[in-house]
């Protein structure tokens, strides 16, 4: 990679740790899948915030749901049998969840109640959902990853209508993870893990996919993987393999670097704080919310028009 300046590098404060209390010290299946068998207490993925300021997270391997207020305390919202990872809003108090083992589910967070959204597609289980974002219309864009990689690039992306409709955007892809869209709702960014990369996939007003590119390209053992744009269209991109969150411009230069304390797993991340400017990032292999405060607010995210 070229770049005519230098980005600028910045390290990740932490925010808050996840209490001892809550630490979970056994084993589990996905840690045994994911991890390669390593002692994982708790694995955070999914950061989004609510209306008053208060962060969600979900711990995959334990099936949880946390509710982390703007002190940094943390309080269990759901736990349940399954695999949470990406997470956002249908509205207020409704959760809609990637979750890798049972599909799309909802959580209602004033009681921890979950309930199915979409589980399988013509009777078929997903590969394992990871990621979603909503649109404008109410469309909900999710991945299925599963163990897919470069040996296996058959991951896919879905568009779920507000009528019910499931549309394959792409069923191509070597471990499709987190998505993101631009201001105007053009263009979805899509990390892709095991190909450390970025695609930028243009959504044309047919409901097709066309020229999808590859936009940005990291290095490492384990490539992009959640996704935000701010304000002024930026990507910005949590690489775990590297610790580093990226901010790009344009061009898909990196303008800025910011870097987890070391061992850090840098997962995924959300806009949230003061007028949204300031970045809150997953550190899952320590159990930390990090957080850094930006130039620009995050993008404003959509909620849902699906029926709960």
């Amino acid at each position: 990679m070229f770049l005519l300046h230098p980005p600028e590098i910045r390290e990740l404060e932490v925010f808050t740790r996840m209490p001892d209390a809550l630490r979970r010290r056994e084993s589990s299946a996905w840690a045994d899948a994911n991890r390669g068998g390593q002692a994982t207490d708790s694995f955070l993925e999914g950061p989004v915030f609510d209306e008053a300021g208060n962060l969600y997270v979900a711990d995959i391997p334990f099936g949880r749901v946390f509710r982390i207020d703007p002190a940094g305390a943390w309080t269990p919202v759901a736990e349940y049998d399954g695999e949470p990872n990406g997470m956002k809003f249908l509205d207020a108090h409704t959760l809609l969840v990637a979750d890798y083992k049972n599909g799309l589910m909802r959580i209602d967070v004033r009681n921890g109640a979950v309930t199915p959204h979409l589980q399988r597609r013509n009777t078929e289980r997903f590969k394992g959902v990871n990621d979603l974002v909503l649109d404008g219309q109410g469309n909900i864009y999710f991945t299925d990853q599963g163990q897919t990689g470069l040996h296996d690039p058959t991951g896919r992306l879905y568009r779920l209508r507000p009528d019910g409709q499931l549309d394959l955007l792409l069923g191509n892809v070597p471990s499709p993870n987190g998505v993101a869209l631009s201001p105007d709702g053009k263009l979805l960014y899509l990390a892709v893990t095991r190909g450390n990369c970025v695609w930028r996939v243009p959504l044309l007003a047919d409901g097709s996919v066309a020229k999808v590119s590859q936009f940005f390209t990291s290095y490492g053992p384990s490539g992009p993987d959640g996704l935000a744009v701010d304000a002024k269209g930026r990507v910005v991109i949590a690489n775990p393999g590297l610790g580093y969150v990226w901010l790009l411009n344009a061009r898909a230069e990196p303008i800025v670097v910011l870097r987890g304390p070391a061992g850090a797993s840098t997962t995924n991340l959300a806009f949230g704080g003061k007028e949204r400017s300031t970045l809150y990032v997953t550190d899952s292999t320590h159990g930390n919310i990090l957080m850094a405060q930006l130039d620009a607010p995050g993008l404003m995210l959509h909620r849902g028009r699906h029926g709960a």
